[in-house]
């Protein structure tokens, strides 16, 4: 993927991002995360953590979950009433953040920083990785895909948020969006079940072109290959049968590429 697409927000913004790397950041966030030994709550299609005021800049500069608004500690409904279930001691700088399941599983899977635990009337029940793909795969039926798709974005240090607005699954940034607008709405195909198929239409790929070009985003779709006929998915190491196959696709435009009738004059 090249970086002709890219747009900065501000002169500055590529000197900023280039002195603080992605790849760095995402290293100091799982230094922490593992250092804390923080342990996500799962509810429903999302993960919620507790985060100190060092943990919660390094979740905002890598662009992980979004911060949730809680009532305070001595409110009824307020979700510091969890504290106990996930074993945290009351602290007024603790901040939730909810985390997107292909987000806490990147986080508990792939870089193995972040323990996920379930709420019991025992109290915490950790799950192991089998427990919670298990779970993820029955609240998303294409959570395979599309955790393949973002894990593979997320490893060449791109920054994946949803693409729910722009008609996509996700977007994809070069950095935090404070500093650059995000390149690539990414669609993602999956050949093993074409029940969920996409873009099967001329129609389709022209009406999908169309929103990426209005929005100044290049369309990206990520083709989820197996490598076999029969891959079992009860396991999250089934992940390592799929490929992941990149196609950048941009809209051909006549008026651009035909031939300038002044350079035919110049020749006579």
């Amino acid at each position: 993927m090249d970086r002709g697409g890219v747009r900065w927000k501000s002169r500055d913004a590529a000197t900023i991002a280039d002195a603080d790397p992605m790849s760095k950041i995402i290293y100091q966030l799982q230094s922490s995360l593992e250092q804390s030994q923080t342990c996500g709550l799962l509810s429903g299609s999302a993960v919620l953590i507790q985060a100190g005021s060092d943990l919660t800049k390094l979740l905002n500069r890598a662009c992980f979950g979004r911060p949730i608004i809680t009532a305070p500690p001595t409110s009824s409904c307020s979700l510091k009433g969890m504290k106990y279930k996930l074993g945290e001691q009351q602290s007024t700088d603790l901040q939730w953040f909810q985390l997107g399941m292909e987000e806490a599983f990147y986080l508990s899977y792939s870089l193995n920083c972040l323990s996920i635990c379930c709420s019991t009337r025992e109290g915490r029940q950790n799950l192991n990785p089998e427990e919670i793909w298990r779970h993820m795969k029955e609240k998303q039926k294409m959570f395979l895909q599309h955790y393949k798709a973002y894990s593979h974005l997320r490893a060449k240090n791109w920054v994946v948020r949803s693409g729910l607005q722009y008609g996509a699954d996700f977007v994809a940034y070069r950095h935090h969006p404070a500093l650059v607008h995000s390149e690539y709405a990414v669609i993602i195909s999956s050949e093993s079940d074409v029940r969920q198929a996409r873009l099967t239409t001329w129609s389709d790929w022209q009406s999908t072109l169309r929103l990426s070009g209005s929005v100044a985003k290049t369309l990206l779709v990520l083709s989820i290959v197996p490598r076999g006929n029969k891959i079992e998915e009860t396991s999250p190491t089934c992940l390592d049968d799929y490929d992941v196959e990149e196609f950048e696709i941009r809209r051909w435009m006549a008026e651009k590429h035909r031939e300038d009738p002044q350079l035919g004059k110049d020749k006579t």
